[in-house]
């Protein structure tokens, strides 16, 4: 008798799939997503401001720039925080939270160190303090990243991803936007302006204390914990040799590695490409510095976090493949919604909307492409280390490829140039219908919920 009993699908309403992000351990991954988006302009940006104000010359505040080295280098001593044990934070809290314990502790010490230079003074000193601002915060993002991927089961990264950028977001403007409305009100009071920005850089140091409460709520990944038992027999030395070749080996010897590798260079190039002359096409146009800063900065913000979220559900709902897909087409089509402005010149709206299409569709891109990166890394000997290397490639394309964006622009007009932005996304998608054909995404295993 044949059998007529079928398996009943189930499908989740919009009220399960938002449940996902209410699970404690994505709550978790949020928060350190608020602390690992918060020190970055603290070094950058908003220190460029205060040093800008204190009358420190421009070629000084250019030359700033490279103290946001130790995050493009972070790879390097990545493999000493996968292997290396840190004296009384490693035993009393675990392999992951005693590294992030301990690097929030540095972060906090470095932001105040920072607050108490005058770059009208000692530049020498400021830029001391910013590059271990910079060290600290790129060693905790190292921390942060190997603690999501290993924390978080299956049903939960993609909203764990989307949390993240999220909450990512938020911290740089807190630490930009936020920095500065702080210092305006510490200036309001009568203090000096120098006074001013160290009581500003204070708080901001005091703001890293949110991260550190939840790392001492959080619990250690399961994952980390039969990787430290199984290491717990090799010398610190023997543990960091074997994070570091291994997680260079292991990765190479898969199969298509060095096309996964350029597909992680090129898929965000698309992005990064028009992304570099975004500004100086809005000034072209004929759009004002506050035009910018509400638009862009705005409501390009607002749409920055829908996307996020948006890239969430899409990750969750189709596979690993599907969503990369997905992404791609979306934040290379984006692309035409500024050659159309191109053409219709200064309208608020119209840079609205342009904005609008690309923030949201970037976003969506880059929760599915950390998704990618996440399932790259599956080994928790090597996910700091493998982890920071995979960002590093990643950020080839937005540092060195987008270099001739300018000359590209100049030669071609505006219109044209965000036509060629969307077409060179097209060696991305290539790879990665190679890669797709060649099963490379089956065998990172299933990612969809």
């Amino acid at each position: 008798m044949r059998n007529t009993h079928r398996p009943v699908r189930i499908k989740k309403s919009w009220r399960d799939s938002l449940a996902v992000y209410l699970q404690p351990r994505v709550l978790i991954v949020l928060f350190l997503g608020f602390s690992s988006g918060l020190p970055l302009a603290l070094s950058g940006s908003t220190l460029l401001v205060w040093m800008r104000e204190s009358g420190v010359d421009l070629k000084t505040i250019g030359l700033f720039a490279l103290v946001g080295t130790p995050y493009t280098l972070k790879f390097l001593w990545a493999p000493l925080v996968d292997a290396m044990h840190v004296p009384l934070f490693t035993r009393a809290f675990g392999r992951r939270r005693g590294w992030l314990l301990f690097s929030q502790l540095l972060l906090i010490a470095a932001i105040l160190l920072l607050a108490l230079t005058d770059p009208a003074r000692s530049p020498f000193y400021v830029a001391l303090g910013a590059l271990l601002v910079a060290t600290a915060s790129s060693t905790q993002d190292i921390v942060v990243d190997a603690f999501r991927v290993e924390s978080l089961p299956e049903s939960e990264q993609a909203a764990g991803m989307a949390s993240y950028v999220a909450a990512y977001r938020i911290g740089m403007l807190v630490s930009t936007a936020g920095a500065l409305f702080v210092v305006s009100g510490f200036e309001g009071t009568g203090i000096t302006r120098t006074s001013a920005w160290m009581w500003g850089y204070v708080v901001m140091a005091a703001m890293v204390l949110i991260g550190t409460i939840t790392a001492l709520v959080a619990t250690e990944p399961e994952q980390s914990v039969r990787a430290e038992a199984a290491t717990q027999t090799q010398t610190a030395l023997a543990r960091v040799l074997h994070a570091a070749i291994g997680a260079f080996s292991e990765f190479l010897t898969r199969k298509d590695a060095l096309a996964a590798l350029a597909f992680v260079v090129l898929f965000k190039f698309t992005d990064a490409f028009s992304g570099t002359m975004t500004a100086p096409f809005v000034i072209d146009l004929g759009f004002s510095r506050n035009d910018y800063a509400a638009i862009v900065k705005g409501v390009g913000l607002a749409a920055t976090l829908i996307g996020g979220f948006a890239g969430g559900f899409v990750a969750r709902r189709y596979s690993l493949a599907t969503s990369l897909w997905i992404g791609g087409v979306v934040q290379a089509l984006a692309n035409l919604s500024f050659s159309w402005l191109a053409f219709v010149g200064t309208s608020q709206w119209a840079l609205a909307f342009a904005i609008t299409c690309e923030n949201f569709t970037s976003a969506i891109g880059t929760v599915i492409f950390v998704a990618y990166l996440s399932a790259l890394c599956q080994n928790p000997l090597h996910t700091a280390t493998q982890y920071a290397l995979l960002t590093a490639l990643a950020a080839v394309g937005r540092t060195y490829l987008s270099s001739g964006a300018g000359f590209v622009a100049d030669t071609t007009g505006w219109p044209l140039f965000f036509v060629i932005c969307m077409l060179v996304a097209i060696p991305s998608l290539v790879l990665l219908a190679w890669l797709q054909k060649r099963g490379h995404f089956d065998a990172l295993g299933p990612v969809r919920v």
